[in-house]
């Protein structure tokens, strides 16, 4: 074996972790075509001549909503993705975007930008933000990627 097979990471955790095509179900997230994506419909195939049942596997990317699909043998692994989602309170948003958030450290995020996000999502916020209402972000990561996902009012 070589080292080309074996993905690599620094020590913090994993971006993805192997599952068996068989073992996926809809709902549930995967890594098609080296994007991180949620399962909107999984079919299988019976075994056919060459002794395989084979996974049909619809997935929507959880960043772009790009429509991929997959066919793999089930008995096969895939990779899936370590998605998570935090919670951060809103400080501030400049002219071009740029994010400043507070997590419940104390600690100051100013890398997220909203321009990424979904446009519903960008509104919601500008217009939160202009009533000069206390919100609360939440960021979906994952694969190294990172998206402002949802804004709710802020419970104290």
């Amino acid at each position: 074996m070589s080292d080309e097979e074996f993905q690599t990471g620094d020590s913090g955790a994993a971006d993805t972790y192997p599952i068996q095509a068989g073992a996926l179900k809809k709902g549930m997230h995967c890594v098609i075509k080296n994007r991180p994506c949620k399962i909107i419909d999984y079919t299988t195939s019976k075994t056919g001549k060459h002794g395989h049942a084979k996974a049909n596997i619809v997935a929507i990317d959880i960043f772009t909503d790009k429509k991929l699909e997959e066919i793999c043998p089930t008995s096969h692994n895939m990779f899936a993705p370590n998605v998570t989602r935090e919670e951060f309170s809103f400080i501030d948003i400049d002219d071009e975007g740029q994010l400043c958030l507070q997590n419940n450290d104390g600690d100051m995020i100013e890398h997220l930008n909203i321009n990424g996000s979904p446009k519903d999502v960008q509104d919601l916020l500008k217009k939160k933000h202009a009533a000069g209402d206390d919100m609360q972000i939440s960021v979906l990561r994952a694969m190294g990627e990172e998206m402002v996902v949802a804004i709710k009012n802020a419970t104290n």
